[in-house]
């Protein structure tokens, strides 16, 4: 290596302080483990319970004025553009093309492989930490590698190809049946032996901020003998989190369960829009449709397996036991805590859910093999959210339909007015987080306003 002082270059650098003994290394699983530890700081500002201190390091797409469309990272408010970092040298031991961060997409970013993508996220860690004055006291570079948050536009993370909603969360399934089929048999013969889920429109999924228009279809009421058309009555949200393929695979092969994390790149929030009229007029024989493919809403910052991994818990026991190719042991699931927020036009948000994605029923490596089981392909980039993510209490809902429980107890808002699902100009919020002991990993939030139909 380089001593310190020859700066980044052809021959690769010492990203440590010469004061600091923890050297690089080229074990990823330990790497992996430094970028956890929860006493790293970072010579960046991190304001006080920011979602992105130096142990989250998330991957992203920014637009600026300036600059066209490229992956980033980000440390508390200061976002660190890869594409600079690299064509300044700060990763060229890894062999890494600077042009792959100058993209629209992490796709072909993602496309490198799980070392690729640790490997960039240790460097991260090691360049930015509080003790390791390497890139801290090259003060001509931050102006080309940092840029403020409030500078940057955020685009869709990914180039979704495919996308697959689940229905795994026990709760919300039952709460389901409860309201439309028999409460004795809310769960459908099949939901405990399968993680239920269906293949949606990856064309409208959209990035956080950008608005959605209230979708127009076919509805029909109880006491109707034709349906009618015009603007749905019932537009809701679906409080989701959805993950995203890492690795393709071909035609005819399937993922094992016990290697499906090895495919999964990271996680964002996801609101899955819902109009409940409509879906519930079309969704028999085949499934949603119309109802479902107006909207749906990303969060811009993916957040690693690797960042998460200190906030893995034990899902819910599954009895029946599920089929061997389902099979998974250990802690599989996350505490992610999840809130929901309503703000009327003008008004102040209020909150409606409290939730965890730690509920799931169907853990992710369990979705991702059921996926593949019959052979079908996936693709870099994919996405595959969880569905509505309900807990046992009514303040954990992850739905209007539920909160409101299909529009009979209406939720009160700050202004006086009341929700039984969402009114036009509302503007729903998501956040989440996971946190333990002092160390907080965050996403940010996910928001979309509604729009009247057009």
């Amino acid at each position: 290596m380089r001593n310190e002082r020859e700066g980044p270059g052809k021959g690769g650098f010492q990203t440590r302080p010469s004061t600091d003994n923890r050297q690089p290394t080229t074990d990823n699983r330990q790497q992996m483990n430094n970028t956890n530890n929860p006493s790293l700081s970072s010579w960046l500002p991190v304001p006080p319970g920011s979602d992105f201190p130096i142990q989250n390091i998330p991957f992203g797409i920014i637009l600026t004025k300036d600059l066209s469309p490229r992956a980033a990272s980000r440390i508390g408010d200061t976002v660190i553009d890869l594409y600079s970092l690299a064509a300044l040298g700060y990763f060229h031991d890894f062999h890494i093309e600077p042009d792959v961060f100058l993209s629209s997409s992490l796709n072909n970013f993602i496309s490198l492989g799980k070392p690729t993508w640790r490997a960039v996220r240790n460097r991260l860690s090691e360049l930015f930490e509080a003790r390791n004055s390497f890139l801290r006291d090259r003060v001509k570079d931050h102006s080309t590698i940092l840029v403020d948050i409030q500078d940057v536009e955020m685009l869709l993370p990914v180039k979704v190809g495919d996308y697959t909603d689940f229905y795994s969360s026990i709760e919300h399934a039952t709460n389901v049946g409860i309201m439309f089929r028999d409460p004795a048999n809310a769960l459908l013969p099949n939901w405990k032996h399968i993680p239920v889920g269906y293949h949606g429109r990856s064309s409208s999924i959209v990035v956080s901020g950008t608005p959605v228009h209230r979708p127009k279809g076919q509805t029909k009421a109880d006491d109707a003998e034709l349906p009618e058309f015009g603007p749905s009555k019932q537009v809701d949200f679906e409080l989701e989190m959805a993950f995203i393929a890492g690795k393709s695979t071909s035609l005819g092969e399937s993922v094992p369960v016990r290697d499906a994390e090895e495919y999964i790149f990271g996680l964002v929030l996801f609101n899955d829009l819902s109009a409940r009229d409509i879906q519930k007029w079309e969704y028999v024989p085949l499934g949603p449709f119309l109802g479902k493919n107006f909207g749906s809403v990303a969060s811009p910052w993916v957040v690693t397996l690797d960042a998460l991994e200190p906030f893995r818990v034990q899902g819910p026991k599954q009895e029946p036991a599920v089929l061997p190719y389902l099979q998974t042991s250990g802690e599989r699931n996350l505490n992610i805590q999840l809130d929901v927020l309503i703000r009327p036009e003008g008004g102040a948000e209020h909150l409606v859910s409290h939730s965890n994605f730690k509920f799931m029923y169907w853990n992710m490596a369990q979705q991702l093999a059921h996926q593949t089981v019959n052979g079908c392909n996936i693709n870099v980039g994919d996405m595959y959210a969880s569905g509505t993510i309900s807990g046992p209490t009514p303040d954990s809902f992850g739905s209007m339909m539920e909160i409101a429980w299909k529009g009979t107890k209406p939720v009160g808002m700050p202004d006086g007015s009341e929700r039984k699902f969402i009114h036009d100009n509302d503007t729903v919020i998501m956040r989440g987080y996971a946190e333990r002991e002092g160390l907080r990993i965050g996403f940010g939030e996910v928001t979309t306003r509604i729009l009247p139909a057009k």
